[in-house]
């Protein structure tokens, strides 16, 4: 394979830092899907080209392939049929109630993804919460529990990990971080009980008092329509779980036709389609369901998957020289980068370079099962420290700002992190990595 000269790693650079900085400094236009794609395509088909020049278009057309296309279909997915489903709650938001609600979506984030648990439970929350004063300390940790770190247990759980497991980890792999996941939960959901417990029944008093009557703490209650849908979501897992080379061996082979090397992304689009016919309109309508943030997720992964191969090249050539050998280096690095940048590219880089590292050992996916196990821990739980960490993280704050949730900024939101996240995850590191 060719050397790849590191100034080919300017436009991946450039594509992340736009992801981080856009936002904050041409808002506005950035919002526009058709500014995106234009902007994508001003650096993806230069990328492109001198990719092919220098022989190297069959490491793009396989990126393109075997990760960006598996990868948007399961996101799309999760997408349709979770729009399908409307959750209704006219609960009274108790401390109980919303521990309940944030430890449900934990809960199942791991299997209906984490932008799927969001996109479901965020609503339901809000719509509990609309007599609450203060509201922005549950969102906030439900982007932390719901939108990030509930993920973690299988490959539908958040996409770093659905790349991890394209690369080769088994889908039952994941299962062994339940330590780490049983750790995170537990000591979130205990501080944000005991925080909202206090603002309930101490600072909901200052002000104007909530329109409903806090001696009126009745049961959890919750109204489901869409019902079906959850069928289908168990045909995403199962789909994911078992229509893959490990079970099925002719999707590896060589001379497999077309349709069986992509025979798991078929049964995913049939699952697309049968949700859209199944659902009534009216259903996705209360949702406020539209295409367009699934087709940001698109535009923006095209520019990501394209400038990023040059960089995994040139990451598994120079592996050596980079200093990085030991578990917790992975993960506070992977971390790191996954907390400004988007967790998906930061854990396939990362696996990369493991696999430049010479490491003894049990091996998963090519590299040592502790430092990949560090690097999905890493992508998965830091991707809550900011708002442009995860996919899902901008649209509950978008979704809770339209609802009238004073959300903090981007630098307030970072501090929150700092103060309440970042001293879980380091506990994580030392006692369970």
């Amino acid at each position: 394979m060719q050397s790849i000269a590191p100034w080919l790693l300017i436009p991946f650079v450039i594509m992340l830092l736009t992801i981080a900085v856009a936002p904050l400094v041409a808002n506005k236009w950035w919002e526009s899907n058709s500014n995106k794609l234009f902007y994508v395509i001003c650096l993806a088909l230069p990328t492109s080209v001198i990719l092919f020049v220098y022989d190297l278009g069959h490491e793009l057309m396989h990126q393109m392939l075997y990760d960006y296309i598996p990868f948007i279909i399961l996101l799309c997915a999760l997408f349709v049929v979770t729009g399908g489903i409307r959750l209704t709650c006219n609960s009274v938001a108790t401390p109980t109630v919303n521990t309940t609600m944030l430890f449900v979506g934990y809960c199942i984030a791991s299997f209906v993804g984490t932008t799927g648990a969001a996109m479901l439970l965020i609503r339901p929350l809000l719509e509990m919460n609309r007599d609450r004063n203060f509201k922005a300390h549950t969102i906030f940790i439900f982007i932390a529990l719901v939108a990030n770190c509930g993920g973690i247990l299988t490959p539908l759980g958040d996409p770093p990990l659905f790349l991890l497991y394209l690369r080769g980890a088994p889908f039952s792999w994941f299962m062994d971080m339940y330590p780490q996941w049983v750790a995170v939960g537990a000591i979130l959901l205990l501080g944000y009980f005991i925080v909202d417990s206090y603002i309930y029944h101490r600072r909901e008093y200052i002000g104007v008092r909530p329109s409903y009557h806090y001696d009126d703490e009745s049961g959890f209650s919750i109204n489901v329509r869409g019902a079906k849908n959850f069928i289908l979501l168990i045909g995403i897992v199962l789909s994911v779980a078992m229509i893959n080379p490990s079970t099925i061996p002719a999707m590896a082979a060589p001379d497999a036709p077309i349709y069986m090397k992509f025979l798991r992304e078929i049964v995913l689009v049939a699952i697309i389609l049968l949700s859209l016919k199944i659902t009534k309109r009216k259903i996705r309508v209360d949702n406020h369901f539209t295409w367009e943030p699934i087709a940001e997720v698109a535009i923006i992964f095209i520019g990501i998957f394209v400038t990023m191969t040059p960089a995994l090249i040139f990451l598994n050539q120079n592996a050596q020289s980079l200093g990085i050998s030991e578990p917790w280096q992975f993960y506070y690095v992977a971390g790191a980068l996954s907390s400004f940048l988007d967790n998906a590219p930061t854990a396939v880089a990362f696996h990369t370079v493991a696999q430049g590292i010479s490491e003894g050992g049990t091996l998963v996916a090519g590299v040592s099962e502790n430092i990949l196990k560090a690097i999905a821990m890493g992508a998965v739980f830091f991707g809550s420290m900011t708002y442009i960490g995860n996919g899902p993280n901008f649209m509950v704050k978008s979704i809770a700002e339209k609802e009238g949730v004073k959300m903090p900024s981007f630098f307030a939101y970072v501090g929150w992190a700092v103060i309440i996240l970042l001293p879980v995850y380091i506990s994580v590191q030392y006692f369970l990595l």
